[in-house]
């Protein structure tokens, strides 16, 4: 299996014109069907986590979830939007919910809810560090739930569920993509709070005519010892290099004695799809009586403010006279 038309990783690391702390880096092993992709999030990790006064264990979790929608949404071959929840199932968790999104362009978001509010649910929150200390709140394996949502650019979408059978977000990943594809997938995730990372790869199924060309080629040989090598190599990757390195330092330590083909970067960075317009349906969901009913108690405007970015939109009772005309 090769690539055409891409640079190859040799035993220095390339440099490219993207910016190298928000991009996602595909690569491939030469002649095999093998390939990967490395993410390292910072500025747009930055302002989405500062839309909110998330307690720090949270703040990880989100990098990590970040991290894995931009690894996950690579192995597409579709035009959409890729986004990971989690959804805690016991009243008593700390953590409601979280989630993170990317599509094929790069734009991520990401927003969560917990609880707070409370002196003992404060303290217990700071009590917390790490992502795996969060990820921990959606209860013991088999309890709470993470979802994969899929939405195709005018198709229908698709929802995976994805079991809770590991103590952490990348182990349980890997677990689904081979439970539900038969594709061996190694996923590492990091997050310190200041930056994100992660690595993925997988092993794909030869195609038919890679198969029959292998079998009438048998004297060549096969690498049969590829993937047990890549495994190995994979799982010496530390958690601060993913979120200090850039992913072709990342891929070069790792793979250095491969032959790596890597095309070119996709650049990350936080967007947001909220606008006017989409708070004014929201309103109209509400209902007429309803939504006149608020802006009297809120002084004469309903202010719509968006999760995900902070933008306030505010309307006052002409506008909403307009939204029900």
């Amino acid at each position: 299996m090769t690539i055409p038309n891409t640079p190859t990783i040799s035993n220095t690391p390339t440099q490219s014109n993207h910016p190298t702390d928000d991009l996602r880096q595909r690569f491939f092993i030469k002649d095999s069907p093998v390939r990967g992709d490395v993410v390292r999030l910072k500025h747009s990790y930055a302002t989405i986590v500062a839309q909110k006064d998330y307690p720090e264990a949270l703040k990880r979790l989100i990098g990590e979830l970040l991290s894995a929608a931009s690894l996950l949404i690579g192995t597409l071959k579709i035009n959409g939007t890729l986004s990971i929840q989690l959804q805690s199932s016991d009243e008593s968790s700390l953590l409601n919910w979280a989630m993170a999104e990317c599509d094929q362009s790069g734009i991520i978001r990401s927003l969560a809810s917990w609880k707070a509010d409370t002196d003992a649910q404060k303290q217990a929150w700071a009590s917390k560090i790490s992502a795996d200390e969060a990820f921990a709140e959606l209860g013991e394996a088999g309890r709470g739930v993470l979802f994969i949502n899929i939405q195709p650019e005018g198709g229908e979408p698709y929802q995976g569920i994805v079991e809770r059978s590991q103590d952490n977000l990348a182990q349980c990943l890997a677990h689904y993509q081979f439970q539900s594809a038969q594709i061996p997938t190694l996923i590492n995730l990091s997050c310190d709070g200041l930056q994100a990372g992660g690595i993925l790869v997988q092993m794909l199924p030869y195609t038919a005519e890679e198969a029959r060309l292998i079998e009438q080629n048998a004297s060549a040989g096969v690498d049969d010892d590829l993937w047990m090598r890549l495994t190995l190599l994979t799982r010496t990757v530390k958690p601060e290099e993913l979120t200090t390195l850039t992913p072709n330092e990342i891929i070069y330590r790792l793979y250095n004695e491969e032959q790596v083909i890597a095309p070119s970067p996709v650049a990350l960075s936080f967007g947001c799809t909220c606008s006017r317009d989409k708070s004014a349906k929201a309103i109209a969901l509400i209902g007429e009586s309803q939504a006149l009913e608020i802006i009297e108690e809120q002084g004469g405007t309903i202010a719509m403010d968006c999760g995900f970015c902070g933008t306030i939109y505010a309307f006052n009772r002409d506008d909403v006279m307009d939204i029900f005309a």
